[in-house]
């Protein structure tokens, strides 16, 4: 069949979309970009907070139009599938399936019975990309066991359960092996991999493994809990050519009483040790972290705090989000005391504050020479854009924009020296051989 797939949410989910994919090309369908061209449409979903929800019904909606032309299957899988099934099947009778996380393990089963067409056990066949060549997401564990009291994830995909680690070193090298260059190592807690399975802080040790692989360039590491990162972590990594010293370390707030309130660990004197000590270690260290902002009963004199630990700590790059109310959570039943109007007037503030503190950052990247990852080429002003070291992929953190008198493969590594930069991006020329 002509399939359509639409991938929704994270990189996590992206994971589980590609493994998807590649399990259909492997039953012998084929994709199609055209929702109008397909014959069966399957949309991966994310159901983590109400703006992806409601992003997900309305995409389930839209395809749902095409059901009317060509389309014969619509099949909706992922995160607001295994949260709201029941419901959806009721309430949304013009999809043919909704299938679970619970369920993926029977997954070829399923879509055989669906599709008419046998299929491998999801997960066993080769992952099909969905994104740029060279990059590419490995997910080391899947669910969470930390319990923040706004977070519906261990609803959705239950208690964490690390991936073997020698799963995860044949699944790098086949990557590495189709020319992924920068592999991103991504899970719900990335420095709690391992606790279940070998009852032990195991991401350096997997690192270590991941850094001798050939092909790859760059290993970069998401979603990293502060009280988690340890002196041997952050001294291990210094001795891991490829892998990059970017710290994603997701704080939420900073307030003592808010971070109890969310059931968050490392608080503020945990996280200034924690961020000395990588200053230390890395001269060129990225510093990356999200913040909630209107978290039930959080009060003007909280919110300030935040901001003034925003300031002193002057994050690299920094997210921020107005809380979100998710049902079956503890926070659920908390006094909701902040208006929607005074959480988007605190995310204002903070994100403001934080695209000075980012100016300034990068303007102090100036007359430095940087390696950066080539992405494409805009046809209009002749520039190439790439990423940097201290940039995630999509669009998470900036862009380099810089010229060259030659041409460029794209996927290639090159180092441009940085002429100027905004709060966002930096710009600059091709630093010849």
């Amino acid at each position: 069949m002509k399939i359509g797939f639409v991938s929704l949410g994270c990189a996590k989910n992206l994971v589980d979309s590609e493994k998807i994919m590649g399990m259909l090309k492997e039953g012998g369908h084929e994709f199609v970009s055209k929702p109008s061209d397909a014959e069966a449409i399957i949309i991966n979903t994310c159901g983590f907070i109400q703006s992806a929800k409601e992003e997900a019904i309305n995409t389930i909606l839209e395809m749902a139009e095409y059901k009317k032309k060509n389309c014969k299957k619509l099949i909706v899988c992922g995160c607001l599938a295994q949260r709201y099934k029941e419901d959806l099947e009721k309430e949304m009778p013009e999809v043919d399936r909704f299938i679970a996380i619970r369920e993926y393990p029977q997954l070829h089963e399923i879509l055989k019975e669906e599709l008419q067409i046998p299929l491998h056990v999801y997960g066993k066949s080769e992952r099909l990309s969905s994104g740029k060549p060279w990059t590419a997401y490995l997910k080391i564990a899947e669910g969470c066991s930390n319990r923040c009291t706004y977070c519906a994830i261990p609803l959705i995909r239950g208690e964490n359960v690390s991936v073997p680690m020698e799963d995860l070193v044949e699944e790098a090298k086949d990557l590495a092996s189709k020319g992924v260059k920068e592999l991103v190592v991504i899970a719900q807690d990335t420095t709690k991999y391992g606790i279940d399975l070998y009852h032990r802080y195991a991401l350096l040790e997997l690192l270590e493994k991941l850094n001798e692989i050939n092909g790859l360039h760059w290993i970069r590491i998401l979603y990293m809990y502060p009280d988690e990162i340890s002196d041997e972590l952050i001294e291990g990594m210094k001795k891991l050519d490829k892998v990059l010293p970017y710290f994603d370390i997701p704080m939420q707030h900073s307030d003592a009483r808010m971070l109890k309130l969310m059931n968050r660990r490392g608080d503020e004197h945990t996280v200034r040790q924690l961020i000395k000590k990588i200053r230390s270690t890395f001269e060129d260290a990225t510093l990356r972290t999200t913040y909630i902002v209107g978290f039930p009963t959080e009060s003007k004199q909280d919110f300030d705090k935040l901001c003034d630990f925003v300031k002193e700590i002057r994050w690299n790059k920094m997210g921020a989000f107005t809380y979100s109310i998710e049902e079956d959570t503890p926070a659920y039943d908390m006094e909701q005391t902040v208006s929607e109007e005074e959480k988007k007037e605190r995310l204002d503030v903070l994100m403001s504050l934080q695209s000075e503190i980012s100016y300034m950052n990068n303007r102090q990247l100036a007359g430095k020479t940087i390696e950066v990852l080539v992405e494409g080429k805009d046809g209009l002003s002749d520039k190439y854009v790439g990423r940097g070291r201290m940039h995630a992929p999509d669009d998470v953190d900036g862009i380099v924009v810089f010229t060259s008198m030659k041409h460029l493969e794209l996927g290639s590594f090159v180092h441009v020296k940085v002429n100027d930069a905004d709060e966002y991006d930096l710009y600059g020329e091709l630093e010849e051989a």
